[in-house]
């Protein structure tokens, strides 16, 4: 039993690090310029991995961009387009661009609660 549990573990824990190395475009250019998406037991493994989708798997994700990219390699053409290093570098910037937007935007919202707190604070004075 143990042997069983510690193999499901460590089953876990690959793909777990692998899906999440998805997020990085770099890593999709280097894995279609080796033809790993030319491979139908490869890209069978890629649709096996779906499952990272549901929320009881995905809560273990850091970086949750992963699934898209899971979700865009279901598409050959995405595969086929990934061997070019210019797609890999539009998807980096994209992916950056997201990132500024969202932490100016969480910036802002947490002023703005922080403004409405203190300002609930002095009218309750």
């Amino acid at each position: 039993m143990d042997t069983d549990d510690t193999g499901n573990r460590l089953r876990f824990q690959l793909e777990l690090e692998f899906v999440q190395c998805l997020a990085n475009p770099n890593y999709l250019n280097f894995l279609a310029q080796r033809g790993y998406f030319k491979d139908k037991a490869f890209v069978n493994y890629l649709k096996y991995l779906l499952y990272w989708k549901e929320p009881e798997y995905a809560k273990y994700l850091k970086y949750p961009q992963c699934l898209h990219m899971l979700e865009l390699l279901q598409y050959e053409h995405f595969r086929k387009e990934l061997v070019n290093a210019q797609c890999a570098k539009f998807i980096d910037e994209q992916q950056i661009l997201h990132w500024q937007h969202y932490s100016r935007k969480r910036m802002r919202l947490q002023q703005a609660l922080a403004e409405q707190q203190q300002q609930n604070t002095t009218s309750v004075k």
